[in-house]
């Protein structure tokens, strides 16, 4: 372990946009104002969640593309969309238009496996092919080439009035160097080096030890480290930490109150691992930034990467995370070495 932290290089939060069944514009519309005040107070990334067939946003994508009109210079993520929901070819024409419109500042983080309840959707997302579709890393593959400007046809040239390409159009030739997998096994994070991509470790790991257990904080940093062993750029491959994170610096008595029985609630998934899947959850920070920045750089995986995506809770309104953000960004982040974007 590194005897000091790295200084914090990029700031950026991670929100899931919920709205109310009824008026699903004011939610999309508060998720658009965050990302403008984030952009103000110096963020270097903003992240959206993506949900299906739930109150959050479905198509992160489309609602990155209004906020890179909304922004000039925050950069946009997803974090994660899940690929088995998604056909590679359309996702990467959807992915290049909004990088074109964003100048650059798009940041797609993606997942394999299975749509969620896949039983129950699976006549509605895939009728006649659900048995034959591919839900591994091949779908992730078969995105990056063709982000990457690899052959999607056979065919390029002109057929009457019309001119074809061999390749997604638009290509946006910085893109591919901006994707990001999202993973919390030791096969993933491998993975995710070895084809080149960005790594997004979150709050959620599996307990891959020899006696399934193992402390937060020690099975992230193996990830971390197993990634950039996998990657061709080593120790400079990117890696973004994504723990819930609520400094309380401006937060008024009941904010404060609400936070803690928040963490509180949560707690008690953290002492062992949960499910089949054996996932361990760290437990969400609450504090002051100072007691934040303590804790984080006591933190063995977050002393060895230097950006963040903190999680935004799902469940505040709209001036709590006006109150989360301003005090990352005016009292968190300097407390961890950062310094906000112009």
């Amino acid at each position: 372990m590194p005897s000091t932290p790295r200084p914090l290089r990029k700031l950026g939060f991670l929100t899931i946009g919920l709205f109310d069944e009824a008026d699903p514009r004011r939610g999309h519309e508060t998720t658009l104002e965050i990302i403008e005040l984030g952009e103000r107070l110096g963020f270097d990334s903003a992240w959206l969640r993506h949900r299906h067939l739930q109150y959050g946003i479905s198509s992160p994508v489309a609602v990155l593309a209004a906020a890179s009109q909304r922004t000039s210079r925050i950069e946009l993520g997803t974090a994660v969309i899940p690929l088995g929901w998604e056909n590679p070819l359309r996702l990467a024409e959807d992915l290049a238009t909004v990088d074109v419109l964003s100048g650059g500042r798009l940041n797609p983080g993606v997942s394999v496996g299975p749509p969620m309840h896949f039983d129950r959707v699976k006549e509605a997302l895939y009728p006649d092919t659900a048995d034959a579709e591919d839900f591994g890393y091949g779908r992730a593959r078969r995105l990056l080439d063709l982000v990457r400007g690899e052959p999607a046809s056979g065919f390029s040239g002109t057929e009457g009035f019309e001119v074809f390409s061999d390749r997604v159009q638009p290509h946006s030739p910085g893109l591919g160097s901006r994707l990001w997998y999202g993973g919390g096994s030791l096969g993933s994070a491998r993975w995710a080096g070895e084809n080149g991509m960005n790594f997004l470790t979150s709050s959620v790991v599996k307990a891959e030890g020899p006696d399934g257990e193992g402390d937060f904080a020690d099975l992230q940093l193996a990830l971390v480290r197993a990634f950039r062993a996998a990657h061709p750029d080593g120790d400079a491959a990117r890696v973004s930490q994504g723990l819930v994170v609520i400094p309380t610096d401006s937060a008024t008595p009941e904010q404060r109150a609400k936070y803690e029985e928040f963490a509180a609630r949560r707690l008690p998934r953290t002492t062992f691992p949960q499910g089949p899947a054996r996932l361990l959850f760290a437990p969400d920070l609450v504090g002051t930034s100072a007691e934040l920045a303590e804790r984080l750089h006591a933190h063995a995986a977050f002393r060895e990467i230097d950006e963040v995506a903190f999680a935004l809770p799902f469940t505040f309104a709209p001036e709590d995370y006006v109150q989360i953000l301003t005090d990352m960004a005016t009292h968190l982040g300097p407390a961890l070495g950062w310094k906000p974007g112009a």
